[in-house]
């Protein structure tokens, strides 16, 4: 092989693996992006899930103490009928759980990726 040939592959393949380099580069640079949106997406969709669990527990517990004062009342006036009413209603209160609309999670992820969702609290 002469000196030429050899220069021109050494040229050759240096030029390849510039363009190759460019190219990882640029498909980092891409990676890099993907993953600062995916992570502000999870971010937002974490905050709506914190605010939903918050307000959801902060109903119950709002629930509850209003049941509890209906039963102290009841049991005040010796009303037997309204008592058992309100108990019925505490258990029933107690038996749902907050986290029964997060079972199907197809469905929140769905909602949380819909920017045109309305949350209902």
């Amino acid at each position: 092989m002469e000196k030429t040939q050899c220069l021109d592959i050494v040229f050759s393949a240096y030029t390849e693996y510039k363009i190759i380099a460019e190219q990882e580069q640029t498909k980092r640079r891409e990676i890099e992006a993907w993953e600062k949106e995916t992570i502000t997406k999870i971010n937002a969709q974490r905050e709506l899930l914190i605010a939903y669990l918050d307000r959801s527990f902060d109903e119950r517990a709002e629930n509850f103490r209003a049941l509890f004062a209906v039963v102290d009342n009841a049991i005040a006036s010796g009303n037997n009928e309204q008592l058992a009413l309100t108990l019925n209603s505490i258990t029933e209160i107690a038996k749902s759980s907050p986290f029964k609309d997060l079972a199907n999670l197809a469905s929140v992820r769905a909602a949380l990726e819909d920017p045109n969702h309305e949350w209902t609290f």
